[in-house]
């Protein structure tokens, strides 16, 4: 089950190193759980620092202009089968 859709996954973070699926195969979504490289993807996950505690939008479409983050390009897909 692809873990794309068309909204971010929003998250209370706190401070630490955060790896953003990229490929949309992680178990755990928005995270990257090394999915891409057992699936061959040909993607690579996103690294971020999250410096204090705040809440994020990550990008769930995949589409978005500003990864990780979702900068509301879902509003312009086509919505999911």
């Amino acid at each position: 089950m692809s873990g794309i859709q068309n909204k971010p996954y929003v998250v209370d973070e706190q401070p630490g190193r955060k790896a953003w699926c990229a490929c949309g195969e992680s178990e755990k979504q928005p995270y990257c759980d090394g999915s891409h490289a057992r699936k061959n993807t040909g993607k690579s996950p996103v690294i971020v620092e999250i410096t204090e505690a705040k809440k994020v939008a990550w990008c769930g479409c995949r589409e978005s202009k500003n990864k990780p983050f979702c900068d509301g390009t879902h509003r312009t897909l086509p919505p999911k089968a």
